[in-house]
């Protein structure tokens, strides 16, 4: 199962800080699970969005010339209140280190009221597939491509 969590990219500043939206539905699947009574985004979703509102990023700033970017650590993660369907998530991450491999970022999400509902550091490792086997260039090249036509769809920001 993969889980596309940004639903909009409202803005890149300076080009260290993005900003991002998930809107919260009721027919997101992992819902009828978690709780089906009580139906709540679960925090490593939650965490998940920050780590994709990063992503992001990455991919604007290296101009999209990495297919994989993966979540390597994670530290000093909370979690405030609950995100329920009808709700919006506005997320915020910011570059604070980075190395030729990885990227580390502090980031937010705040539910429509302004109350956080998660928060932490976390870094980010970057590679391609044709590192591993350069017979998966072409691969690496369909990736990015799709990448490329997602971020459209998510509003391409102009940068401030």
């Amino acid at each position: 199962m993969r889980f596309n969590l940004v639903d909009r990219i409202l803005g890149v500043e300076e080009n260290r800080i993005i900003r991002a939206v998930k809107h919260l539905t009721l027919g997101e699947e992992y819902l009828a699970d978690h709780f089906p009574t009580f139906p709540v985004m679960p925090g490593v979703m939650m965490l998940q969005s920050l780590v994709e509102t990063a992503s992001w990023l990455l991919r604007i700033r290296d101009d999209f010339r990495h297919s994989v970017v993966v979540l390597r650590e994670a530290k000093n993660i909370k979690y405030g209140t609950f995100m329920e369907p009808g709700k919006k998530l506005t997320l915020t991450a910011e570059l604070i280190e980075e190395t030729p491999e990885t990227a580390t970022f502090k980031g937010k999400g705040e539910v429509d009221s302004g109350q956080s509902a998660v928060a932490g550091r976390f870094t980010l490792a970057r590679s391609n597939l044709q590192d591993r086997n350069p017979a998966w260039q072409v691969l690496d090249a369909r990736i990015v491509g799709q990448l490329r036509e997602h971020y459209l769809v998510l509003g391409r920001p102009q940068e401030g």
